[in-house]
């Protein structure tokens, strides 16, 4: 984004917050520590969690509360009541990370300054629900924030300030989410400073792709894909919905893989080349692939080495994991 001499605002501003994970609650503790003013909060409503599914608060509403600022949960933005309850408040802009609910338009434009977003790529690449994950799948070299004027399409409002970082070859969706959550409410508090002297730039849609959410059968292993798309999957879905293959009956998890260069002509696909204290090692499509750590059903992620002090017998050289 453009750089240029950086103009304060003239005062604080009144601010309410939308948001709901973690990740979210973090931006709102920058805002609470800095000069600005978090006169309200909003977040999804209390879901059951754990084994006995009891009602549990987001990561933001329990923020919040400690903080005592006011809370408000509806199930939609799109009635008339919520609507009129969020005029009431009179914030001066909102900031949405996160939230998981449609803002309408009426919504966009209640704040007077409007409504920006904090959101987990470079724009206008990976708009959408998974924007960590996708860019570790495609093997991007690089991601980052990009804080953005909301309107009403998805993730397509003009940007106003970006900060990106460098995907390591080690990173996980879990690894690169702790990197944007410190870089984010920086970035965040940056473009608050700067508001004044931030152009919206409008995204160029030819650039444009999408993030689509991530599901459980998309991390089963296809074995006829290629080792190097493999070993991003793995980390992609990594801590959730964490790759997986089927063997006697089981799912068994993947959590760290690397890729073997190698010529398997005629051997198919899923099939183990090697089973030793370095890994078990599967032909794909192109080259081989070295399954480092994994999950047997009912036991904790561990080495392969591991695992194959007690279920050698299920990684037996020339054995299909298909």
């Amino acid at each position: 984004m453009r750089q240029g001499t950086k103009t304060q605002l003239n005062k604080p501003l009144k601010i309410v917050f939308a948001g709901t994970p973690e990740f979210a609650a973090l931006h709102l503790q920058a805002l609470i520590d800095s000069e600005h003013s978090v006169i309200a909060v909003y977040s999804q409503p209390d879901r059951p969690a754990g084994r006995g599914k009891k009602l549990q608060a987001s990561a933001v509403k329990q923020l919040a509360v400690e903080h005592a600022i006011p809370v408000f949960q509806p199930p939609s933005l799109k009635t008339a009541e919520a609507q009129h309850a969020l005029a009431e408040l009179q914030a001066e802009i909102m900031i949405v990370v996160a939230y998981g609910l449609i803002l309408p338009t009426s919504v966009l434009n209640t704040p007077k300054l409007g409504c920006l977003n904090v959101h987990g790529s470079l724009l206008p690449k990976w708009r959408g629900a998974a924007p960590i994950q996708r860019s570790i799948w495609a093997g991007d070299s690089e991601t980052g924030v990009t804080i953005m004027q909301m309107d009403e399409g998805l993730d397509t409002g003009a940007m106003l300030f970006k900060q990106s970082l460098a995907i390591s070859k080690e990173d996980t969706s879990a690894s690169l989410y702790q990197k944007l959550a410190n870089i984010g409410p920086k970035a965040l508090l940056e473009t608050l400073y700067r508001l004044t002297d931030l152009p919206p730039q409008i995204q160029d849609n030819e650039l444009a792709s999408y993030a689509k959410k991530l599901s459980k059968e998309e991390a089963q292993i296809d074995w006829g894909l290629s080792a190097v798309q493999l070993e991003r999957n793995i980390r992609a879905f990594n801590p959730w919905p964490v790759a997986f293959f089927t063997l006697n009956d089981a799912n068994i998890k993947v959590y760290s893989s690397v890729v073997i260069k190698s010529d398997n002509p005629d051997i198919p696909a899923g099939q183990i080349l090697r089973s030793d204290k370095q890994g078990i090692l599967v032909a794909t499509d192109k080259d081989s692939l070295l399954i480092t750590k994994l999950q047997l059903p009912g036991k904790k992620p561990m080495l392969a080495a591991d695992v194959l002090n007690g279920r050698a017998d299920w990684f037996a050289v020339g054995a299909s994991l298909r």
